[in-house]
């Protein structure tokens, strides 16, 4: 598949933490051929390949799921009150577009507001707060809202199609984590030789509290895990100017999030393959976490950590990411597969 076809597929699909079904059938699909392809029992898909020597266990994590809502409950004049699925903003939800899904079909909605015209002087001074909003499908009453069978708990996602802008850059919603998905993907169709026994996992639920990753870890079992998602990108008006996450600075080597300080022998690693294979990179930090924020702590600890690429607007109905940036992320995790045997592991987890 054309890569920017495959971008599409990835992040126009409906997949919500919790409801990753869609996602999880393209990956399964990306994965089937040389891949031995199964799931947990949460719904994460996980890939795996045998590699030219029994090298130890790499496990490759991108999540699933995309920040979305849930139906809370429908009003008597048929509109949705929702409640957020991992971490939003509420003023970049007003006036919309979303998917809500429901067991008769998929419905566009409207998210809407009091309007402005009708708020006192204090309530323009801020934005509203989520449980204020509401989602106006166009049905008329509880009635309207039950034929097109809503209910509580059904899904709701952003519309956002996937665009190419100008010089390069990439705009759609969910590349968080939509592109590590698409990493994986490109790994699993064009597989590089490696020494190890390599597997790939789409998890789910990482943006409700790296639920997926959990239980993958425990699936698998690995020697040493990557998660591969997004950083932020610090090139927008009123960002650092000094900061070296932007847009052309290659793929993002995490040094620290919320979650995990990484295996300083294996971030050194990860740098000296970058270098050795004039891969363009930069060390960064996040207050956030990623999936190896769980991997990394199961059975008696993995060596892990997380790599990206900068990102903007995460976390809305569209973000954006530069091309090079993913070419510089999937080629430094091909070549890390590649060099990544059982004596750097050996190296990498020598404490004394």
């Amino acid at each position: 598949m054309e890569r920017h076809a495959m971008f599409a597929e990835l992040t126009e699909a409906f997949g919500p933490s919790g409801y990753e079904g869609d996602v999880r059938a393209i990956m399964a699909g990306h994965f089937s051929g040389p891949m031995s392809v199964s799931t947990d029992r949460l719904g994460s898909v996980v890939a795996s390949h045998e590699g030219e020597a029994k090298g130890p266990k790499i496990l490759l994590a991108a999540h699933m799921d995309e920040v979305g809502f849930m139906v809370k409950h429908i009003t008597k004049e048929g509109y949705i009150r929702f409640l957020p699925i991992g971490g939003w903003w509420p003023q970049v939800l007003l006036s919309q577009r979303v998917n809500v899904r429901t067991r008769k079909g998929d419905f566009e909605g409207i998210i809407g507001s009091k309007p402005p015209h009708a708020m006192k002087e204090d309530e323009r001074k801020k934005p509203p707060e989520i449980d204020e909003l509401f989602i106006d499908l166009g049905v008329v009453g509880e009635k309207g809202a039950a034929d097109a069978g809503v209910r509580p708990g059904d899904p709701i996602v952003p519309v956002g199609d996937f665009r190419p802008l100008a010089n390069g850059v990439l705009a759609a919603k969910a590349w968080d984590d939509r592109v590590g998905c698409a990493v994986l993907a490109e790994l699993a169709n064009d597989l590089p030789k490696h020494p190890s026994r390599l597997y790939l996992a789409g998890t789910v639920q990482e943006e409700v509290g790296l639920r997926g990753a959990r239980t993958v870890a425990g699936l698998v079992e690995p020697d040493v895990a990557f998660a591969i998602d997004v950083s932020l990108s610090s090139d927008t008006p009123g960002a650092d100017s000094d900061a070296v996450e932007k847009f052309g600075a290659g793929a993002a080597v995490l040094v620290h999030d919320s979650t995990m300080i990484p295996n300083v022998a294996l971030r050194d690693f990860v740098c000296e393959v970058a270098e050795a294979e004039g891969i363009k990179y930069h060390l960064t930090s996040l207050h956030g976490g990623y999936d190896t924020g769980a991997i990394h702590i199961s059975k008696i600890g993995v060596p892990s950590i997380a790599l990206g690429l900068p990102s903007r607007y995460i976390h809305s109905h569209v973000s954006a990411i530069y091309e090079e940036d993913y070419s510089a992320l999937l080629n430094l995790m091909k070549a890390v597969t590649q060099r990544l045997d059982s004596k750097k592991l050996s190296e990498i987890t020598k404490f004394v």
